[in-house]
């Protein structure tokens, strides 16, 4: 499809429609056929834009998405699995929480990207430059900003567990793109025959014949790891607080009140409750949680926050609408009684509408009747028998079914997100010549990892360095282990015999390497400083990231190239 940009203007269309290479598998919108057919060709720059705006609002919709409705929501699946939320000694969160749950909130636009771009070989490039490029970008500038902004020590122990276990996972995929697949049966090794897909994702083998783990099996014992290694770590101290570090303040105690992460304006402090209680009417609360705004935060905050909340405020009731958030920190668990009767009709129409693209529920059952209407009738009675068998003021005590629901519908909403956002990355390809791994080490690194830098940053100013620090070594080990072993094992299950990951260019290879550089400058330097981290160390990190990117894009650009002869 790139020999497009190669012919007369006048035979793009006609290029498009006839070569197979360029038909859109999933997704919505067909966005070559929109800037190939529908602009004319000196509308070209005018399509760019409006489809860089777009993929700007994608990148919110993911966020907003992950930050509002799936985490809250994998929070509640948690506190109703009986998993602890407590601050422990040097980790974010219990370790179990900390490295599932809370690791597949924070990186779920990455796995949902990453699963997308590789259920097409054409774009499974976009997958290795996006889940490596995150994480050279993640371990160089957001680690070296939070050393600018306010040095520390590192916690010892856990960042050499992290950075061996990320080392390993790198050590991994060069072996992978070495051999350039994932096969399956007896050509991997006696070891894996009979185990298909799911053997070579859990354990694949080599060709020697000697097993090494897999991706998924390299997680899973890096869960093990942390586990007991926390467990160990609580005996020792005989189960108390950790002292902090010199350059760490005192950690927040289990009994400061956290951060709502709902959008409901009923809750902002004591101030603002009436004296007296009163009984709302139905359609006043389903107004007030269907409201994106609360007119008092907008007044105290600044231009620019309501410019972004402007551009927020469509997303955001529309995911109101069709995702339900259970808040366990709320006294109602955010039962909003007629909103939630509503999600049982439109969360489940979400789901089918946007699985596949939409094709299971246009489908026609027996051509008469499509199954989107089967289950908007299913969901209007049972809808009906929850408004009548419930009430406004307590919640059901099935209410944790709608946790469920609603991580379900986010995921949904994720995974549809991420469809549109590989496919209009892949048009971006074709129409400047660019490759799939420096789209995805570029824009797709940045837009994932957006998010993760200001909160990482904002953390390290409000003196907690140590703690956004681990976040940056913790975090990207789900994205590569669950990203491409996920990704690959899903492929793999259909009628495909393997899976190629053959490195399209040497920036493949600049890519890999220049991550493993810069976890075994860390895994040096950092112990060699007693693990006390400065400015010198947040600057060496942000100049490698800057000569990393000029030596990836003049190796795009073919200035750096292998001789041939």
């Amino acid at each position: 499809c790139w020999e497009v940009r190669k012919h007369n203007s006048s035979e793009w269309c006609s290029f498009i429609q006839s070569t197979p290479d360029c038909q859109m598998d999933g997704g919505f919108l067909d966005y070559l056929h929109g800037v190939f057919c529908v602009f004319p060709p000196r509308l070209l720059p005018l399509a760019v834009t409006l489809y860089a705006l777009w993929l700007l609002y994608l990148f919110i919709i993911l966020g907003v998405t992950a930050e509002k409705f799936f985490c809250p929501n994998l929070s509640a699946i948690s506190t109703n699995l009986k998993l602890s939320h407590n601050v422990a000694a040097f980790s974010l969160t219990s370790p179990l929480h900390g490295v599932t749950f809370l690791a597949f909130g924070n990186g779920a636009p990455d796995v949902f990207s990453a699963v997308v771009a590789f259920s097409d070989p054409r774009t499974a490039g976009l997958a290795i430059g996006a889940i490596f490029g995150a994480g050279v970008f993640v371990t160089t500038v957001v680690a070296g900003g939070i050393a600018l902004v306010k040095p520390f020590t590192a916690a010892s122990r856990p960042f050499l567990r992290d950075v061996i276990f990320y080392m390993l996972a790198v050590f991994l995929t060069f072996m992978v793109l070495y051999l350039g697949r994932i096969r399956l049966g007896e050509a991997l090794g006696e070891h894996c025959d009979g185990l298909g897909a799911v053997g070579a994702a859990w354990g694949c083998c080599n060709p020697l014949s000697f097993p090494i783990p897999g991706y998924l099996g390299l997680y899973v014992f890096y869960v093990f790891t942390v586990v007991l290694c926390t467990w160990i770590h609580r005996r020792q101290q005989g189960d108390g607080p950790a002292l902090p570090g010199p350059w760490e303040p005192e950690m927040p105690t289990d009994t400061e009140e956290p951060e709502s992460s709902g959008l409901s304006s009923s809750d902002y402090g004591e101030e603002y409750r009436p004296l007296l209680p009163s009984q709302e009417t139905s359609l006043r609360i389903l107004t007030t949680a269907l409201s994106p705004l609360d007119c008092r935060k907008w007044r105290r905050k600044p231009w620019y926050w309501r410019l972004f909340k402007v551009f927020r405020m469509p997303v955001e009731l529309v995911l109101l609408l069709t995702v339900p958030v259970v808040d366990p920190d709320k006294d109602d668990l955010n039962w909003k009684r007629p909103l939630n009767c509503l999600h049982i009709l439109t969360s489940p129409l979400l789901c089918i509408l946007t699985l596949k693209s939409g094709s299971y529920g246009l489908y026609q059952i027996q051509g008469v009747f499509p199954v989107w209407g089967l289950v908007a009738l299913v969901g209007s009675v049972l809808a009906l028998i929850v408004f009548v068998a419930t009430s406004n003021e307590e919640p059901p005590k099935y209410h944790c079914v709608f946790a469920f629901l609603g991580f379900l519908a986010s995921a949904m909403w994720i995974n549809a997100a991420a469809m549109e956002l590989v496919n209009i990355l892949r048009t971006f390809g074709i129409i400047f010549q660019l490759s799939n791994t420096v789209l995805g080490l570029t824009l797709l690194a940045w837009g994932n990892s957006i998010g993760d830098t200001f909160s990482d940053i904002t953390m390290a100013r409000q003196g907690y360095p140590r703690m956004a620090f681990s976040a940056c070594f913790g975090g990207i080990i789900f994205n590569i282990l669950v990203g491409v072993g996920l990704g690959c094992l899903l492929q793999m299950s259909s009628s495909q015999p393997l899976v190629k990951l053959e490195p399209d260019s040497l920036l493949v290879w600049v890519l890999a390497g220049a991550l493993g550089l810069s976890l075994a400058f860390s895994f040096v330097a950092v112990p060699a400083q007693c693990f006390h981290l400065g400015k010198a160390y947040g600057v060496c990190l942000i100049a490698y990231y800057l000569v990393f990117l000029c030596v990836a894009l003049l190796t795009e650009f073919r200035v750096i190239h292998l001789s041939t002869p």
